[in-house]
């Protein structure tokens, strides 16, 4: 699912989709981009299980799964809770000692 979110082209398909279905057409438009790169870029979309399609006609209208981005969702909780407890459970940074500015250890040496 991550690969198939990870390019831009993608994630401005799935943007447009999480607001309705949108056929191929519709979704090449923004991107300039040729229709089989488009097409290529959907076929990854559809792999991820990030969204299906279907075909009437001669017009394929692609849409997103119900539950599209909710294993993505949780799987970034499932970390960031992790991180929340690691950090947590970590020491204390060590205090380093305080060194004496440059200008001050030069007038001790001119002593």
């Amino acid at each position: 699912m991550f690969h198939a979110l990870a390019d831009t082209s993608r994630r401005t398909m799935v943007d447009r989709l999480a607001r309705g279905p949108a056929s191929v057409s519709e979704l090449a438009l923004p991107l300039s981009m040729g229709m089989p790169a488009v097409l290529k870029h959907l076929g990854v979309l559809e792999a991820g299980g990030i969204v299906v399609s279907e075909k009437a006609g001669r017009v394929r209208t692609y849409r997103m799964t119900p539950h599209a981005l909710a294993l993505a969702e949780s799987w970034v909780a499932e970390r960031m809770a992790l991180l929340d407890h690691a950090a947590d459970d970590a020491p204390l940074p060590v205090k380093l000692p305080e060194r004496a500015p440059v200008a001050q250890l030069r007038s001790v040496e001119a002593r």
